[in-house]
């Protein structure tokens, strides 16, 4: 199985500039779009020649860090565009990198799209000028956090599901709950394990929606301060049986195979890594539902190179180039034609809408509730970085 430190980029603590979230309570008021970042392009011309591509590591893969990994060059082959690639190792990093107007595409987590888009950073795209759009899987199109009142933002890359991993000699049968982390952490104290970022208020909102429905909790990226709070004092109950917070896989990787981790949550590859070097884990998407991820591949709004740009979205939306870029990283690729091209597709339950259903993909926290609520306020990510730091204390 090839497979690099690149998947680490997940572990990278989601971060949040404050000032830039003032600007996301505007982000879907308006109509058509809500967009500062000009109009959808409405016809494709000549190729320029080039484009500049801002992306997470493992993303984009030209071959000059494993010359058996190549999706770059069949695309310049067929279009003529020459890709530059620079890599970031956060979502604030691609911020303020996109500020630079250095790029025309970037490849954006549900914590930095809408951020994006508030910021005029990013255009609407003419998914009629995207052939390969077609096939991508509804579940993961028009969504909140890659589309404002119905316009879409950008292109899904791939997706993927935060489960709960165990140690099977620990757990002969299988957890069927998120309450071996939560309620019953105390059971395992100093082996429990957790991802350390902002975002995990998240996954305490999930798991009180299903066992605190008093709350009101609809949509976990949709806080008030009530609720806010409830997940808050959840996770710092949880807070003294957390052995290591993880933000580097391999790091996890290490925990679960010398026992010191023995419950927690994790991501699929991860387990196929483990289960690879004979560890006795597994891991289950409980009862409750999970969080989890979908990536977007977006365009400037001031592209210098826009029919590249929109090449390069068709292009890696294409069954052959996504099944490789999310199979190198490690993820359900976005739709069924990709799959033809990978063998793990069934490990990653690609397609299979029901999964999916269960997953609550990263979002970014904004005033403006997510749920629809307009009574209240929500709580903004620079409010759950603020609990995040008061949680770990």
């Amino acid at each position: 199985m090839k497979r690099t430190t690149h998947t680490a980029r997940r572990g990278v603590t989601v971060g949040l500039a404050i000032a830039s979230i003032a600007m996301l309570t505007a982000c879907g008021t308006s109509s058509g779009g809500g967009s500062d970042g000009g109009e959808a392009a409405t016809e494709l011309g000549e190729m320029e020649g080039q484009v500049a591509l801002l992306a997470w590591p493992g993303y984009v893969e030209d071959g000059s860090n494993d010359p058996a990994v190549d999706w770059v060059t069949p695309f310049e082959e067929d279009t003529g565009c020459e890709v530059t690639t620079k890599t970031f190792g956060t979502s604030d990093e691609a911020l303020n990198l996109m500020k630079t107007g250095d790029y025309d595409v970037v490849s954006a987590s549900g914590d930095a799209s809408l951020r994006l888009v508030a910021a005029g950073d990013v255009a609407p795209v003419n998914t009629d000028l995207i052939p390969n759009y077609e096939n991508i899987y509804p579940f993961l199109k028009d969504q909140s956090w890659n589309s404002v009142d119905g316009v879409p933002y950008g292109v899904p890359h791939g997706y993927g599901a935060n489960l709960l991993m165990y140690n099977t000699e620990v757990f002969p049968t299988a957890p069927t709950s998120w309450d071996v982390v939560f309620d019953k952490s105390g059971e395992y104290a100093g082996k429990v394990t957790a991802y350390d970022s902002p975002i995990y208020i998240a996954d305490a909102a999930v798991y009180l929606m299903a066992h605190n429905p008093e709350l009101g909790i609809e949509n976990p990226y949709a806080l008030d301060e009530e609720q806010l709070a409830a997940a808050v004092d959840l996770l710092k109950q949880q807070r003294p049986n957390i052995g290591e917070y993880w933000s580097d896989y391999l790091k996890e990787i290490q925990a679960f195979t010398t026992g010191d981790t023995v419950v927690g949550t994790s991501w699929q590859v991860i387990e196929n890594v483990l289960e690879g070097e004979g560890v006795t884990t597994d891991v289950v998407l409980p009862e409750e539902g999970t969080t989890g991820w979908s990536d977007t591949w977006m365009i400037a709004s001031e592209s210098k190179n826009p029919n590249c740009a929109y090449a390069w979205l068709d292009y890696i939306a294409s069954p052959e180039a996504n099944a490789a870029a999310t199979s190198y990283f490690g993820e359900a690729p976005s739709s069924d034609e990709a799959c033809e091209y990978r063998e793990d597709c069934e490990a990653y339950h690609a397609g299979d809408a029901d999964y999916a259903s269960q997953i609550w993909y990263w979002s970014t926290p904004i005033e403006e509730c997510l749920d629809g609520r307009t009574d209240v306020k929500c709580t903004d990510y620079a409010a759950w970085t603020q609990a995040w730091q008061e949680i770990k204390g």
